[in-house]
């Protein structure tokens, strides 16, 4: 249930607006909840304080660990201060406003959107600045950004510009709209030929601005991209592109091409190689306006125990600290045919499958509740409502365990689950984090 926006002039603050999740009704939208919480708002199911394991949950349920998340959470607010970066972190990754506020009161600049609908998710829950990285060539939704920001003065919003077209698009909706205030954009400067978005050379990029230059509605305040999608990329690739970014905005800026920014943006940052934006960034030279170096990292939240788990930068830099996999996915086995094969009741409905598949790591004795590790038990493929386990011929494992697995890629393990159990160490559900996909 989103929140009801508000009537005055002004979004409310994030923390007011997503504080309200917590009186939102319980109910069979939301899987794996204990059926006798019916009609219970989640703030008193929370306050419940119920064990994951012996609360009434139905398996499959997906768990969050709450020190792993804080620790998360931490560890790159430290890194972006150390670092003297700002931070938009990639809300795409969880689409929880509850996580939004923890990562703005530990100091974001704001967050990082990839399309409209979570645009209008995030200023549904009062986020007060926005970074959309993709250029907003949609009419219906340049009208209503144009409505947003002439509703709420202090709204800051900022999106890509790759094209000369994708520029008269949105001068042509935005003036239709009647906007009264210049959308900000920066320039994407793409990542290499074969890559994803972005202009791909500096002479397109130049083309870019000066067509921005040219429209009423927009204004030009930097540069932006995705080093993650440099060609075959390794360490010294993608400084050598973040270089190219770097250049490009110092270029712009000595053609006047950023008159009427209070400031220059540089972005970039994804969640693989956020060392190597820290390190060129820190060379920035020293141009007309203050710089805002924005990082964009979004996986850390909960990070993971496959793609990220090999990708962090932190595996290069590990005197900077590690981030620690919280997502655990609980599932019950619910066949045992052979000695050699069982089935859990999770499948593609319910675990990441996109990049890896999940790795058991975890058994709990349908018998006793005692914990174990996941010996012998490999997944080697998923149903939609299966996993498919090979057993060793000594595993331990029956009808009635549960089997704890880790997962890869937290992009698409948040967006199979609408309302996930925040849990401590020892079991206990303290919370519940609602997404909105």
């Amino acid at each position: 249930m989103a929140a009801e926006r508000p009537t005055g002039p002004t979004t409310p603050p994030a923390v007011d607006l997503a504080a309200g999740l917590a009186d939102e009704r319980v109910d069979h939208r939301f899987k794996a909840l204990p059926p006798d919480a019916d009609g219970l708002t989640v703030g008193a199911l929370a306050a419940e304080r119920r064990n994951l394991f012996t609360g009434g949950f139905t398996t499959p349920v997906l768990a969050l660990s709450a020190e792993s998340v804080a620790h998360n959470l931490d560890l790159l607010e430290t890194y972006a201060e150390r670092h003297g970066l700002a931070f938009a972190p990639h809300g795409k990754t969880s689409m929880s406003p509850q996580l939004f506020v923890d990562q703005l009161k530990r100091g974001a600049w704001g967050i990082t959107a990839a399309v409209p609908h979570q645009a209008r998710v995030y200023r549904a829950y009062g986020i007060g600045r926005i970074f959309l990285a993709n250029e907003l060539v949609d009419a219906v939704a340049l009208r209503w950004l144009a409505r947003e920001m002439t509703a709420d003065p202090a709204f800051r919003f900022v999106c890509y510009v790759d094209s000369v077209r994708g520029v008269e698009l949105m001068e042509a909706a935005l003036s239709a709209a009647g906007a009264t205030r210049p959308v900000d954009v920066v320039v994407e400067l793409g990542a290499g030929e074969g890559a994803r978005t972005g202009a791909r050379t500096e002479a397109d990029c130049a083309a870019v601005a000066d067509a921005v230059a040219a429209a009423g509605s927009l204004r030009l305040v930097g540069v932006a991209g995705y080093e993650g999608e440099v060609p075959d990329a390794d360490a010294e690739r993608v400084r050598e592109w973040l270089r190219r970014l770097v250049a490009l905005a110092a270029g712009l800026d000595r053609a006047g091409r950023f008159a009427g920014a209070g400031e220059i943006i540089i972005s970039a940052g994804g969640s693989a190689w956020f060392d190597a934006v820290a390190d060129v960034f820190d060379g920035i030279p020293e141009l007309t306006l203050p710089v805002l170096k924005l990082l964009r990292s979004g996986a850390y939240v909960s990070h993971d125990d496959g793609h990220y788990k090999h990708l962090t930068p932190f595996n290069r830099v590990p005197e900077e600290g590690a981030l620690e996999p919280a997502f655990r996915l609980w599932a019950q086995v619910v066949s045992r045919p052979t000695g050699e094969q069982a089935f859990l009741n999770a499948g593609k409905r319910d675990a990441a499958y996109d990049l890896d598949l999940p790795e058991a790591q975890v058994i709990r004795s349908g018998r006793d509740g005692s914990v174990r590790p996941a010996t012998g038990l490999t997944v080697t493929g998923l149903s939609d409502q299966h996993t498919w386990l090979r057993t060793a011929a000594d595993a331990e494992l029956e009808v009635g365990d549960w089997v704890g697995m880790g997962l890869s890629h937290p992009c698409t393990s948040f967006d199979k689950w609408q309302l996930i159990p925040l849990v401590e160490a020892d079991g206990t559900v303290t919370d519940y984090i609602r997404t909105f996909f």
